[in-house]
Order: structure tokens, then sequence, then C-alpha cells
């Protein structure tokens, strides 16, 4: 006997799986707003990384205490060195460089 799942509860499914993949990035980007990074180059950068991190990366940087008192990009990258992670600082400053260029260029995120 085969069972079928009504359309509703496939719905419900897709949507939590869904906003599980958007859950780090949104996380992260209220992350970095609370360092002290602008909104829009918070979201962008946000974008970026989460796709880029995986998961535990990701909240090593949340659970980074010192980036909350970042006054700029540059001392809060200054702070993610602290991690001692290659990657994380990589992928965190490629996305700082390219978010703020394309800030200045008007270019809209993908």
């Amino acid at each position: 006997m085969q069972m079928r799942a009504s359309p509703r509860l496939l719905s419900i499914a897709a949507a939590a799986m869904l906003s599980g993949c958007a859950m780090p990035e949104a996380r992260l980007r209220a992350g970095l707003i609370n360092a002290g990074l602008s909104p829009p180059l918070a979201g962008c950068m946000a974008h970026r990384m989460a796709d880029r991190l995986s998961l535990i990366q990701l909240r090593r940087i949340g659970d980074l205490p010192q980036a909350r008192e970042a006054v700029s990009t540059g001392e809060f990258l200054h702070r993610v060195r602290a991690l001692r992670d290659p990657e994380i600082l990589s992928v965190s400053a490629s996305a700082a460089a390219l978010c703020a260029v394309r800030a200045r260029l008007l270019i809209p995120p993908r």
C-alpha cells in the first residue's frame, strides 16, 4: 500500500527546508550589524559568506565577542583573524572587499 502526502504537507515541508537554508544567513547578517557594519554591507557579506563557510565556521564568527566592539570593517577583520582560521578570514575579507566595491559602484547584490 502506497502512502501519499497531501499537497499542504508537502508545501509545509518545502517551506521548512528553505527557511533552514536562510537561517544562518539571517543570523550572520544580524551579527555583522551588531559588530558595527552597516546593514547593506552586512547583508551583502552575509549572503556571500553563508554560501562559502560551514555552519561551524559561521557559528564561530557569531560567537566572537570582541567583534561587537569593532567600529570599522578593518577592525572587524582584525578580530576575525584572532579565530586563526584562514578560510574564515579569507572569505570574510573577500566578501567585505567585494561588497564595499559594489556599494560604491551601486551594483545590486546577486
